[in-house]
């Protein structure tokens, strides 16, 4: 008598998206009560009374703006590869985008920062539009079309995406004069905000692309991204101007210098702001890879929303924080440490799924907290006319990194994914011990406002 065995594909349980949404409501419903318990004398953030109605309507303008160029950077990441695969490219030369990629972003992009503290913030957020509008019309109108150009302009939108918008929020909200509570809400919901619209991106592109016939579905998206991306140049055209830029070159350079290079202070935030993006980029190119080690079935479309609401719970954990005696330069430590033990058991031992899929959870439950905590830190030590560059520069040793170890992996394979693991594991232990010596330094005199 034969012996039939059943091969079984591991998916998350229903349990767990419910887990997640009721997480991230009760954080936001008792928020209010527990400040106005704790806090009786301060408005409640979440309330009309903590902000004008001019800040209020530019909070919801913006963050609709965000959420945009967050659906469109989440289309490319959702069905990139699959795309890749469709038209034939082989490992070896996808390998060769994603280098190709953070060289453009390593060599590029890192000076974009600079020319939007000069130029001007909302400029460059109209550029990323731009960029994602030319991706989409080069892909509709070629048969095969060219992955080397849609990279270089993906890569270049991707280096506005982590400076601009912030940037420009920063700008607007402190010429209003509403700086603290609006920003300390502003940040946070960015991070929640761009969370959601990366798994309605993943919708999106799912529905798009599994419609009807697989030939005329792969270019759905093209013309979805062409469509968002005249959306928002129109919408980003017709509201706010942003504020012009004043500061020569000369000038620019000398405050830089002064402030941003000159102050150890920023240094350590612009450390541990590098080893976070890439921890954050070695784990999404080895996340998929580590679950369906040893040949393991796993569905990784429905594990994906689990990551991204993960990191939604997180963020709203943030607003707690802020109003509490801890510091932040105390919660970050504690972040970047549980991070950083999370992957290096991640990199030595061999877990379940199960086990795997937690652990990456609460991988993204610290980034959730980590992102508006580090922005926050930002706006405390750096000065907002210099707030591109700094960012931008801080993510250069970063985009290094990552093109040495895809290089070393991909093409001279001297080098295993969990080493690459333990690497960032090492990353994190980094940017542990830089928010550690930063609390150490005290308060930044720049601005003596703000509630450490």
């Amino acid at each position: 008598m034969g012996v039939v065995i059943e091969s079984s594909v591991w998916e998350p349980s229903s349990f767990v998206y419910v887990f997640i949404f009721l997480s991230c409501f009760l954080s936001l419903a008792f928020f209010p009560y527990y400040f106005s318990k704790h806090a009786p004398t301060k408005s409640t953030p979440f309330s009309d009374n903590s902000t004008s109605s001019s800040s209020l309507r530019f909070q919801r303008y913006f963050l609709f703006l965000y959420s945009l160029a967050a659906v469109l950077e989440g289309l490319w990441s959702v069905y990139g590869e699959f795309e890749l695969v469709y038209y034939g490219v082989s490992k070896e030369d996808t390998v060769s985008f994603l280098c190709i990629g953070f060289g453009v972003a390593l060599f590029v992009g890192s000076f974009l920062g600079l020319l939007s503290d000069l130029i001007g913030r909302k400029k460059f957020c109209l550029v990323f539009c731009i960029l994602h509008l030319i991706v989409g019309i080069w892909k509709r109108i070629t048969s095969s079309p060219s992955f080397w150009v849609a990279n270089v302009c993906l890569s270049l939108a991707t280096s506005i995406f982590s400076f601009g918008f912030e940037a420009w929020a920063v700008d607007e909200i402190e010429k209003q004069g509403h700086r603290q509570d609006v920003l300390h809400e502003t940040f946070w919901l960015m991070t929640f905000f761009e969370s959601a619209a990366l798994i309605g991106s993943q919708v999106i592109g799912n529905w798009l692309v599994g419609s009807g016939n697989l030939e005329k579905g792969i270019a759905s998206p093209s013309t979805a991204a062409i469509l968002l991306a005249i959306v928002g140049i129109i919408v980003m055209s017709k509201g706010y101007k942003g504020t012009p830029r004043s500061m020569t070159f000369k000038d620019y350079r000398a405050s830089f210098c002064a402030c941003v290079l000159g102050d150890r202070r920023i240094w350590l935030v612009a450390c541990a702001q590098a080893c976070l993006c890439f921890s954050v980029a070695v784990f999404w190119i080895l996340w998929a890879p580590t679950l369906v080690a040893d040949g393991r079935g796993v569905y990784l479309g429905l594990i994906y929303p689990c990551f991204l609401g993960a990191r939604m719970s997180g963020s709203t954990v943030f607003p707690w924080l802020i109003n509490v005696s801890l510091r932040t330069e105390d919660c970050l430590v504690y972040a970047f440490t549980i991070q950083g033990l999370l992957l290096s058991i991640i990199a030595y031992d061999y877990q379940e799924i199960g086990v795997l899929v937690t652990q990456f959870s609460l991988f993204h439950v610290c980034i959730g907290l980590i992102l508006p905590s580090l922005a926050r830190l930002r706006t405390m030590y750096v000065p907002n006319e210099l707030r591109g560059g700094m960012i931008t520069l801080s993510l250069a040793p970063a985009n290094a990194a990552i093109l040495i170890i895809l290089m070393q992996r991909g093409y001279y394979r001297a080098i295993e994914n969990s080493t690459m693991i333990a690497f960032a594991a090492i990353g994190l232990f980094i940017a542990a011990g830089c928010m550690h010596v930063l609390k150490r330094c005290g308060k930044q005199p720049y601005q003596n406002w703000h509630k450490l």
